[in-house]
């Protein structure tokens, strides 16, 4: 009789420390994103930073921390930027683009989502009125397009 309790009890405890190491392991893949399609990106108030410059007619960015080389902006985006960089000098060569879904201090710009059309989201710049569309890139930034994007261009310190 004694014999049975034991094996119970060490069945029971081995039972436990699997149900353990399996749910910590399961843990473990959702974090590291092993488990479905789960963004890791940043949270909507972090504040984040690229460098655009200009390629060919267009402006585009490089961000091998999500994959992305040469990634254009389109579609009035390039006018939006036009304005920002009016002050930077040599923005041509490359500038740091600051953006966020918080407002952040010395932000130069409000974008306001207007619309999306299923792969993009259109914003709108206020001054002066411009509208643009944000290609799905936005993505690797925010799980779904925020309804302000703040942002700030200022030159690279080389």
């Amino acid at each position: 009789m004694n014999e049975v309790r034991h094996s119970t009890v060490s069945f029971r405890r081995v039972a436990i420390y699997a149900f353990v190491a399996i749910a910590v392991g399961i843990g473990i893949a959702w974090h590291d994103g092993l488990l479905g399609d789960r963004r890791a990106g940043p949270s909507s108030n972090s504040i984040m930073v690229i460098q655009p410059y200009r390629y060919g007619d267009t402006w585009v960015f490089d961000d091998e921390s999500v994959g992305l080389k040469r990634e254009p902006f389109v579609a009035g985006v390039p006018e939006m930027i036009d304005e920002l960089v009016a002050d930077v000098p040599r923005a041509d060569d490359g500038f740091r683009l600051t953006f966020s879904a918080q407002k952040f201090p010395n932000y130069q710009k409000k974008l306001t989502w207007t619309r999306s059309d299923g792969t993009g989201n259109y914003y709108r710049l206020d001054d002066p009125p411009l509208e643009g569309w944000i290609c799905p890139a936005l993505f690797q930034y925010y799980s779904e397009a925020p309804r302000e994007l703040y942002v700030r261009a200022d030159p690279v310190q080389y």
